[in-house]
């Protein structure tokens, strides 16, 4: 049963309450249909008025709901509660007018989160996973190692997969795991799970949260209330600082990762192999293998992190080492996450068009010694000093497309101004192929040729998917040539 089909024997809280839900889209229509399902009086108020919404408008009201498009920004008279799209911003004047009137306002994680458990099934625990980076690659390892472990499991939430979907559909789970953006976060209040993990923080959706310090806030709520361990990035101090400043059960553990020796209480590596001394009897002496670095796909430092904060959150949930390791194995990354193209000549194409950020790119350049770069498009507003700084020695050359490559010009000028640079005046999406011939003509046996924009798509191309189809699309071109 799908979300659009809610029907309950168990009477609703929401029985005729007045609720408004901000957003048409992915996560608005399913929360109206909800909604109105369980008897509430749905409307529905969306900024946008164009044929999509219009087709959308037009499925709720066939229902019942009311639809207001074009009018996103005042309260409908009567609203008891407000459920939002996670991307609307907090300083929207519908949720200043909330404020004023003392209505609450809710993202859809936090209407799941409620109404999970209805009609007497089991409420499945959640073990939820945030950061900058990496969220979608560890839930999906820690849905493989749950599956691995005989678990009925799905991972969902920022990933595509509706959570609404998940706990009110007709089947079962005896656990989730869950991906949840910074924006989730933020209009999740009651959210409370078995056990979390921050990946990772660096600046990004500065302009939503208003700053780097309520960035991180929301982010730390994801540890609010967690029942047995709250995992951290021990080579990232404000992950760790996050877990100091939650409010958690009694019992609740802290539990780093690292890519060096664990200590006691921490997950790492040691000669190729995973290590849990966390999860094992007498800690301080003993350590428990989990599997070899050779079964994390791909290998690459970030991604090896990745790895074992999954295995944190599946050894909090008591899953087997054995579990681990073959949930690893099984494990396929998902298209333009490090994903090797080609090999042409010596010289290995890989595709990371997902690294849309620089925190990400940083991650990816690191994986690989002699780089040709190809980099580049809406900047967001970051910068890239540190990330031309660090990355300088590792740089064969680069090759610039996008509206914004001129910040990442300059950087390189100031950082590593011995490192040939190509500056490719075009963003039609015709660009790409003349960027990767540029690369090849830059590149020696050895080298990688490694898209990592640091920067969002949108100035060429639908999203990082397309851009990274091009980009692939561009060097077969080449080895056909």
């Amino acid at each position: 049963m799908g979300s659009g089909q809610v029907t309950s024997s168990v009477p609703s809280e929401f029985q005729g309450k007045h609720v408004t839900v901000a957003g048409l889209g992915v996560s608005g229509v399913p929360a109206a249909k909800v909604l109105h399902g369980l008897g509430a009086h749905v409307t529905v108020v969306n900024d946008g008025d164009d044929d999509r919404a219009r087709a959308q408008a037009a499925e709720l009201e066939a229902l019942g709901v009311t639809v207001r498009l074009g009018d996103g920004d005042s309260l409908p008279e009567g609203t008891d509660l407000i459920v939002t799209a996670p991307g609307w911003k907090p300083d929207k004047p519908l949720f200043q007018a909330a404020e004023k009137a003392g209505v609450p306002v809710w993202g859809d994680v936090e209407l799941a989160w409620r109404l999970r458990g209805r009609d007497g099934r089991k409420a499945a625990p959640w073990l939820a996973v945030t950061g900058t980076n990496g969220k979608t690659t560890t839930v999906q390892m820690l849905a493989s190692i749950l599956k691995a472990a005989g678990l009925r499991t799905a991972a969902v939430g920022n990933i595509g997969v509706s959570l609404l979907d998940a706990v009110l559909g007709e089947e079962e789970y005896d656990v989730l795991a869950v991906e949840l953006s910074s924006y989730q976060l933020h209009w999740a209040p009651s959210l409370r799970a078995h056990s979390a993990a921050v990946l990772n923080l660096a600046p990004d959706h500065l302009d939503w949260h208003g700053s780097m310090e309520a960035y991180a806030a929301d982010k730390g709520r994801i540890y609010e209330g967690n029942r047995v361990a709250c995992v951290y990035n021990v080579a990232d101090k404000a992950t760790e600082d996050l877990v100091r400043e939650a409010d958690v059960e009694e019992g609740c553990r802290a539990v780093g990762f690292t890519l060096s020796a664990p200590g006691p209480s921490q997950l790492g590596v040691v000669d190729g192999i995973l290590v849990d001394r966390a999860f094992v009897e007498n800690r301080h002496k003993n350590a428990q293998e989990l599997a070899e670095v050779s079964d994390v796909n791909p290998p690459a430092p970030h991604n090896i992190a990745n790895a074992l904060a999954a295995a944190a959150l599946a050894r909090a949930f008591g899953v087997p080492a054995k579990a681990v390791r073959d949930g690893l194995r099984s494990f396929t990354p998902d298209a333009h996450r490090i994903a090797l193209v080609a090999e042409m000549d010596g010289v290995a194409y890989v595709d990371d068009s997902k690294a849309t950020n620089t925190h990400a790119a940083e991650a990816s350049l690191a994986a690989y010694e002699s780089i040709v770069w190809i980099a580049g498009g809406l900047a967001k507003g970051a910068t890239f000093d540190e990330l031309v700084a660090k990355s300088a020695k590792r740089l064969r050359g680069v090759v610039l497309i996008g509206a914004d490559r001129a910040l990442i010009r300059d950087a390189l000028v100031r950082h590593a101004p011995e490192v040939p640079v190509v500056d490719l005046d075009r963003t039609d999406t015709g660009a790409m192929l003349q960027a990767v011939q540029e690369a090849r003509r830059l590149a020696r046996p050895g080298d990688t040729v490694l898209l990592a924009p640091a920067c969002a798509s949108m100035d060429m191309f639908t999203n990082y998917n397309k851009r990274g189809d091009a980009f692939a699309e561009a060097v077969r071109e080449l080895g056909a040539g």
